[in-house]
């Protein structure tokens, strides 16, 4: 193991300035948003923070002016993530970001045993500065969209603009809006859907609205666009991210998302779908470094607009 605060890493030398106690890896998390909470709990395990010069433990209670050392070593190698061609629709770029409007079928980043193909791959091919950026399998991954929802992703290309736009999607700064189309119709036109998801008690692969004691906080938006006979064309507005939110949110309110294999139980579908007509199709934030605000849309995929078609010709 690298010696703490020597090497090619970097040692941060932080305050606690806050008077209630919180735990050392929640706000470790908190100040350095671009590494993920797993990271951060692996830097803690390996020795590499101290609190008041002793080497601290994930939940080691912070007091106020506590002195805290963090020793962060150079970005893990990243082994088996190759560079591959890969056609891709910009919707912008410049020398910081990048804006995607991804496909179905097309997952964010590579995990075992999904090591190639991915949009990842794609942008190492096409942004050749982008490892090192954030670290781990996720470079310049801002936030992710679930392999068969397509629509507006933001990738970081460099680790300033990954940082200010983490921290833009966590204080909503950034606006991120969806379409989909959902079985049945809600009630009125509008709702907020406030539920605490987490993984499935039984089923570990899948999420659910759990309770607040084991899920984390989720908050959902929706506004009925048009209704379409035994279905609903549905905008919905995140507060949150967390994983599948819109999925799990629909099946909670009992209007799952058509093709959604995992969270609907309806296999008979209007046309044949590859996975749920969910679509990102507006992202807003605030340029990370010029400040200037950005408002981008993706064109609904072919596939969405013919289920419309259909839909409307029924109705």
């Amino acid at each position: 193991m690298t010696s703490f605060g020597t090497g090619d890493g970097e040692l941060l030398t932080l305050t606690y300035p806050k008077p209630l106690p919180m735990r050392l890896d929640r706000w470790l998390v908190s100040q350095r948003p671009e590494q993920s909470r797993a990271r951060i709990q692996k830097f803690i395990d390996a020795g590499y923070v101290r609190v008041n010069g002793v080497t601290g433990q994930a939940k080691t209670p912070l007091r106020q002016h506590d002195a805290v050392q963090l020793w962060m070593p150079p970005p893990e190698p990243l082994p088996y993530l190759q560079a591959e061609a890969m056609q891709l629709d910009v919707l912008y770029e410049d020398e910081h970001l990048i804006v995607i409007n991804k496909p179905a079928g097309l997952t964010v980043h590579p995990a075992p045993g999904n090591k190639d193909g991915t949009l990842v791959n794609g942008l190492l091919h096409h942004c050749p500065d982008l490892p090192g950026i954030g670290g781990e399998l996720r470079p310049g991954i801002v936030h992710r969209l679930d392999k068969d929802t397509t629509g507006c992703i933001v990738v970081a290309k460099s680790q300033q603009a990954l940082v200010t736009l983490q921290s833009q999607i966590q204080r909503r700064i950034a606006s991120r809006q969806y379409l989909a189309v959902v079985h049945g119709a809600p009630a009125g036109e509008s709702g907020t859907i406030t539920a605490p998801i987490g993984r499935h008690p039984i089923d570990r692969k899948k999420y659910a609205v759990v309770s607040d004691n084991s899920g984390r906080h989720a908050c959902t938006h929706w506004q009925l666009i048009e209704r379409l006979g035994d279905y609903s064309l549905l905008r919905f507005k995140l507060d949150t991210g967390r994983t599948h939110q819109i999925r799990v949110h629909c099946a909670h309110l009992g209007h799952p998302i058509l093709g959604d294999a995992t969270y609907s139980r309806c296999r008979k579908l209007p046309i044949e779908l590859a996975g749920q007509a969910l679509h990102a199709f507006q992202l807003g934030l605030d340029h990370p470094i010029s400040g200037e605000r950005l408002e981008l849309e993706a064109p609904l995929p072919p596939i969405f607009e013919k289920l419309l078609a259909v839909l409307r010709g029924r109705s």
